[in-house]
Order: C-alpha cells, then structure tokens, then sequence
C-alpha cells in the first residue's frame, strides 16, 4: 500500500485522513517513500531548469509548485494525525482502555507512548495526589534518570511491555495495567517475571 508514491496519491491520503474519525492507515514505509518522491521531484525540477525554452519554463513552474503544494499537504496530514494520536492518548490515560493504534507507524506509536508516560506521570502526581489528600509533586529529570537502578534495589523491575496487556491482579491482590506495546512499566519483581516468562514483556 503506497510503495508507489504520486501527487494524486497524496491528495487522497490527505483526503481519507480529513475524512476519517480514527487514523488512516498508511505503509510502514510511508515516509520512506515519501522523501524518495520529494527526491524525484527535485530532480525533475533541476532537470527542467537548465534547459531553456518557454515549455521548459512553464513545467519548471509547475514542478515547482507542486513540490510546494507536497510540504503543506504533508504538514496538513501530519497535524492531523497527531491531533488523532494526543486526543487517544488522553482517552486511555484518562479511562484507563487501551487504545487501537493498529494503525500507527512506528514512529508514531513512540510518540503515542511518550505522551501517554507524561499523561500519567502527571495525572498520578496531580490529580491522584490531590484526591488522595497529599501534596502534588512532580519528579524530576534527575531522579527519574535514577529510578532503574533504585527500582531493583528495592525489589522492582522496569520492563517494556512486548504486546497490549488489560487490566490484571497480580499475585499480591493490586491491580495492573492496561499497558499498551512498547510501554515502559515499573513494576514488582514477581509480576514481571511472571510477564517476562510469558514474553509479554521484557526486562530493561
């Protein structure tokens, strides 16, 4: 799908993406792709203006043009497609449902991810706090750099979850996840054996 890039490919991808509630789905070498046709284009270009001639000058123009015409569809595209990415990352942050990113180019599944980590970060350090009558406090850049190495000492390990996990007990009676692919977790040390051992996730 789309291995093959076009000008009017683009318009319609765009199109479908404007259209569509949920994310489109595109080739895992989308972007790939997409510099290669860029690339073309500029060379096109090139070619056409060292040569000389009213013709020439005229599809010069339009090359042009339409290598202007691809930077704004593709900034339209990708606005698009991140404002899709943040509303469904507050949705699982905020509900707790894990949500569809079949859809995702992997690059966009690390964004989703990250914004998800500081979602929850935030929304444990806040609002959790405040209803759980403490004083909110943020950690910072600093202590997180140490939270691995202070995690195993104190019998937690960091994993990266390996496929979407629901909601679970764990052995001591507390409630886990839902984790999405690719999310780091912090969690007790039997509990992560238990996912690593079923290789749903794997130990950082």
């Amino acid at each position: 799908m789309q291995d093959v890039i076009t000008y009017e490919m683009l318009y319609e991808i765009l199109r479908e993406e404007k259209t569509k509630k949920e994310l489109s789905k595109l080739s895992p070498d989308f972007f790939k792709n997409i510099l290669s046709y860029i690339e073309e284009k500029k060379a096109i270009l090139d070619s056409q203006q060292k040569k000389a001639g009213i013709f020439s000058l005229s599809e010069s123009v339009k090359t042009k043009k339409q290598l202007e015409n691809i930077q704004k569809i593709l900034k339209e595209l990708y606005e698009r497609r991140e404002n899709k990415i943040l509303q469904l990352a507050l949705f699982q942050s905020r509900t707790n449902e894990i949500a569809d990113t079949s859809f995702f180019l992997e690059i966009e599944k690390a964004f989703f991810n990250d914004l998800l980590g500081s979602l929850d970060n935030y929304r444990n350090a806040i609002l959790i706090s405040l209803l759980s009558n403490k004083e909110p406090k943020i950690e910072h850049k600093e202590e997180a750099k140490e939270l691995k190495t202070q995690s195993r000492q104190d019998g937690i390990k960091l994993v990266r979850i390996l496929n979407a996990i629901p909601r679970f007990v764990g052995d001591d009676l507390n409630v886990y996840g839902p984790f999405e692919e690719e999310y780091i977790a912090s969690l007790p040390e039997k509990v992560a054996d238990i996912l690593i051992k079923k290789n749903k996730a794997t130990l950082i």
